[in-house]
């Protein structure tokens, strides 16, 4: 593919951006790199100046600039081609998307698939091997559930979603449409709810459901437990990691973004647009604020405003971390000054 048709599809995707191209470059693309393992005939990006060591270095053919005349210069002066944009790594994104197709099988039915007779299964539907699909599930049209999948009765099933190999969808579930459930997740599983007693732990059945919005996407090996009543619920187009532990009874905002290892317990209630890093922690009916920002293994056992960016544990305004950071590296030093004055 030539550059200049790379150019012409990626402008209407990020037609808010801008895009410039070399005037005397053409060189033909057969695929995209990283830029520091960029070969002759492959497209990367570069985000900003300070990767300008790595243009300097890369053997890409055409590479994605931001809008830094330096960086476009550079580029020249090494014979590569370039388009420029305010977000290279979007542009990116999309450009991958011109080389690379994720595996889709076409519609069918394997021989193997057990499905109850009471379930409702719409047009061009894939079910692989061994699915699994129990009493009255309603799945949609242009759905794709892989090998080994287990959807239990009365779950639902929106239009075009997909359903990767292993991963469980308990009773009660509702999947939007667009999903994409990798493997290994578990949906509606019960929550951990447990009452003490007298004779010890008496188990409270968890008769919720878990509902996932439009465009969801949920990592291998995530689970979303179902509460003892009402529903865990994420809202339309947040993005959830691998591993990722979300407690009964959690309600998840739209647009959020939710790293590997985080974990809610039950009842935690997350705004819209949050980002939660790595190994975040978050106890028991915490709420947090549209747009905050929780950083790689921060704690939270109190509520977080709209907005606020915590780190720490317990989590603390993230510029006061820097701060207790930055003690905490001299202890051994302070310790030693007042071992001295001490004296």
């Amino acid at each position: 593919m030539q550059f200049t048709e790379i150019i012409d599809q990626l402008n209407p995707l990020i037609k808010a951006h801008s895009l410039t191209s070399c005037p005397d470059c053409n060189p033909d693309l057969v695929g995209v790199a990283a830029v520091d393992e960029a070969k002759t005939g492959t497209l990367s990006y570069i985000e900003g100046n300070k990767f300008a060591s790595m243009l300097e270095k890369t053997q890409a053919s055409a590479l994605i600039l931001p809008l830094d005349e330096s960086l476009q210069t550079l580029a020249a002066e090494k014979g590569i081609a370039w388009l420029a944009t305010p977000d290279p790594r979007l542009a990116f994104a999309h450009a991958i998307n011109l080389f690379y197709k994720p595996f889709q099988p076409s519609p069918e039915i394997h021989p193997s698939a057990v499905i109850d007779p009471s379930a409702t299964i719409g047009n061009d539907v894939y079910l692989g091997p061994h699915v699994v699909i129990q009493a009255n599930v309603k799945i949609g049209d242009g759905v794709c559930i892989h090998p080994n999948v287990v959807v239990y009765p009365d779950a639902r099933i929106g239009d075009r979603t997909i359903l990767h190999a292993n991963c469980t969808i308990h009773e009660r579930t509702i999947i939007g449409s667009g999903c994409v459930v990798h493997s290994g997740a578990v949906l509606g599983a019960e929550g951990f709810g447990f009452v003490p007693s007298a004779g010890g732990w008496y188990k409270m059945e968890q008769s919720g459901k878990t509902v996932l919005e439009d465009g969801v996407e949920i990592g291998c090996n995530t689970t979303i437990d179902r509460p003892a009543v009402g529903e865990t619920r994420i809202r339309r187009n947040t993005k959830i990691d691998n591993l990722v532990q979300i407690g009964h009874g959690c309600q998840i905002g739209e647009g959020c973004a939710i790293a590997g290892q985080a974990g809610m317990a039950g009842g935690v209630t997350i705004g819209n647009n949050v980002i939660l890093a790595g190994q975040v922690g978050i106890a028991n009916q915490a709420k947090i604020g549209d747009g905050a920002i929780a950083t790689a293994q921060t704690g939270i056992h109190n509520d977080i405003g709209s907005g606020e960016i915590v780190s720490g544990s317990p989590a603390m305004p993230h510029k006061h971390f820097l701060k207790v950071a930055t003690v905490y590296k001299k202890l051994p030093e302070i310790y030693q000054a007042i071992k001295r004055l001490s004296k």
